[in-house]
């Protein structure tokens, strides 16, 4: 599991720096001298500047998903666990189709390659998550999903 963990600091750095990037393009947008406004009506400098502040605050948070996951203390789980945040949840939909699901303090929406193939990372604020949290294995979920009931099964916890 440690793996898992470290997968999705990687790829919060790989988005960090992506930001970084953006940030100081946008940055470098608002204060370029051919950008100042010729009259009221010309805002490209004023909207860079917009895309430059909302850059600084999707780094920050990045920032802050990293530094989280770096001191995360995830707990031990077993197929007797109930399942809570810092679970691998596997579940198995009415046709058989099985998903894995990280049930992680931050960065919900990330989706990690790993050994047990795609592996979905979902906060515990995240509907879903919300139905998962203290189930066990071979506990089946009901949910709504693009207005369709969808059924699953928890088949492993880890």
């Amino acid at each position: 599991m440690h793996y898992l963990v470290c997968a999705i600091i990687e790829q919060l750095q790989f988005d960090l720096s992506t930001a970084a990037r953006a940030g100081q393009q946008a940055h470098d947008s608002a204060t370029h001298s051919e950008n100042i406004a010729d009259n009221k009506y010309d805002t490209l400098a004023v909207e860079a500047a917009y895309l430059a502040h909302g850059q600084s605050m999707r780094i920050a948070q990045l920032q802050q998903f990293i530094s989280l996951y770096q001191h995360y203390q995830r707990p031990i789980f077993n197929n007797q666990s109930a399942i809570q945040v810092g679970a691998l949840v596997c579940v198995e939909n009415e046709q058989k189709q099985q998903s894995r699901l990280f049930i992680g303090p931050a960065a919900g929406g990330l989706s990690i390659s790993s050994q047990w193939g795609l592996v979905q990372v979902i906060t515990p604020t995240t509907p879903l998550a919300r139905l998962l949290i203290s189930k066990y294995v071979d506990d089946e979920v009901d949910s709504e999903i693009n207005q369709r009931k969808v059924c699953f099964r928890i088949v492993s916890i880890e």
